[in-house]
């Protein structure tokens, strides 16, 4: 049974809890490190920063995280690389100035919703998949990492497209399974946790 079907709490849970394990059994080099520092380093640094911002060295380390879990892109990571490094805080501090305030309850088809990875995208060689990444380190209840090997496991959101309309989907069904988890497992879940146990589900690159 898909792990999305499960209506077993321990079950998502330990799938949880095997994040780390698989990271380290993909043999990715640096994976973990950048990894540890992305979930654990990243998110305290932005909620000290009023307001809230990723340095342009930042914003290319979130994109090494992002191309080490799925497909190296060299093309956008040089076009990025070329950015303004003003641009680049700019920009971030706006998306996520835009994301700050937004209820834990707005709807993902909401523009206001939408407004920070649309944000995040006006960077050259930035879609939604690494707006995404940058944002479920601050917001990860409202932006979860765009993946596809997650979003294969989320049923009935068809074949995987990285648009921004795709994303919507993607987002809004981990915002539901999130709140669902919540309420029927009596501890807190978000969005971004439960990408994490979808993606240690589908066995990452190693499947």
């Amino acid at each position: 049974m898909l792990l999305w079907n499960t209506k077993k709490c321990e079950t998502w849970r330990e799938k949880l809890n095997q994040y780390e394990a698989l990271l380290l059994a993909h043999q990715v080099n640096q994976l973990p490190e950048i990894d540890a520092w992305y979930r654990k380093e990243l998110p305290r640094l932005l909620a000290t920063r009023k307001p809230a911002y990723v340095t342009k060295d930042e914003f290319l380390e979130i994109l090494r995280w992002k191309m080490k879990r799925g497909d190296w892109r060299e093309y956008n990571r040089v076009r990025i690389a070329n950015t303004d490094a003003t641009l680049i805080k700019k920009i971030a501090q706006d998306a996520f100035a835009a994301a700050r305030e937004l209820a834990s309850d707005v709807e993902t088809k909401s523009k206001e919703y939408k407004k920070p990875i649309q944000i995040f995208c006006e960077l050259d060689g930035v879609g939604p998949a690494t707006a995404s990444a940058a944002l479920a380190a601050y917001r990860p209840d409202l932006y979860p990492f765009f993946d596809e090997w997650i979003a294969k496991q989320v049923q009935d959101l068809g074949k995987v497209a990285f648009t921004a309309s795709y994303y919507w989907k993607y987002a809004d069904a981990l915002r539901e399974k999130a709140r669902e988890l919540s309420k029927r497992c009596k501890e807190e879940w978000n969005a971004q946790e439960v990408g994490q146990a979808l993606w240690v589900a589908s066995g990452g690159k190693l499947k």
